[in-house]
């Protein structure tokens, strides 16, 4: 049998322990979900490890290898693991207002300002830092007051091999997936229940034959008849507003 698939990888601090012994006091494992929805926000998680942070709970792996059941499973672990862990979500109309780029750092930023203290580096999961802000200040950044944010080490592939960067994954998973389930109570003809946003066929019927609502992101190419995107509201919800936190935004905890 072969066992060299990434199911077979155990998330480890290896990574989180070499930038902590390269100086950093805080290192925090950061991921996001919800990137590649129809509907629904984005959402980044972010959990904090120091040098006294032992190994992640057994069964740990990147969300997307896991049943939802083992995910909900780990989750009480998770929340007592490291030294704190937040979650933070930018809106489906923020996405709209500014693009998914600056929604996944609006998002970030919000996961990271509930955190008790500022860790001195994040790990991102990927090539592609999207949580510093641009080389030139945007109105974006002028209207919400952001200061400069701590720094950024990408890892291709963070999600499957740092335990921090797996149980961010895994605690953004499954905030997500209950806010989807609490907007298809609202809006059952979509299927967000099951399909959390994502173009499942059912969701794709549906927007044919609805259209979107106010939970889609209706800059992006839905099927269907097409609905304008307010963009005076959602550009004030983008400079800052609105927190995301009416979306579940997570607390964070200090060991």
């Amino acid at each position: 049998m072969n066992t060299s698939g990434p199911r077979s990888v155990v998330p480890s601090l290896r990574e989180e322990r070499r930038l902590l012994r390269a100086g950093s006091l805080l290192v925090a494992g950061m991921d996001e979900v919800g990137r590649g929805a129809l509907a629904g926000p984005v959402t980044v998680g972010v959990v904090l490890v120091d040098a006294g942070t032992r190994s992640a709970p057994v069964g740990l792996r990147d969300s997307k290898l896991l049943a939802p059941q083992a995910r909900e499973a780990l989750v009480p672990a998770l929340r007592r693991w490291g030294a704190a862990w937040a979650v933070g979500h930018a809106e489906a109309a923020e996405i709209d207002a500014v693009g998914i780029i600056a929604a996944l750092r609006l998002a970030g930023r919000r996961a990271l300002a509930q955190l008790p203290r500022r860790p001195d580096v994040v790990l991102l999961d990927g090539s592609h830092d999207w949580l510093s802000p641009p080389g030139q200040p945007t109105l974006l950044d002028a209207c919400a007051g952001e200061e400069p944010g701590p720094a950024v080490v990408t890892r291709v592939k963070a999600d499957l091999a740092c335990a921090s960067v797996a149980a961010a994954s895994v605690l953004a998973k499954t905030t997500r997936d209950e806010i989807m389930v609490r907007h298809a109570l609202a809006e059952p003809r979509y299927g967000w229940d099951g399909n959390k946003g994502y173009s499942a066929p059912g969701h794709l019927a549906a927007l044919a034959e609805h259209g979107p609502c106010d939970l889609h992101r209706r800059s992006w190419r839905l099927p269907g008849p097409r609905a304008a995107v307010p963009r005076a509201a959602t550009v004030r919800a983008a400079a800052g507003e609105t927190s995301g936190e009416g979306l579940g935004t997570g607390p964070a905890r200090q060991a």
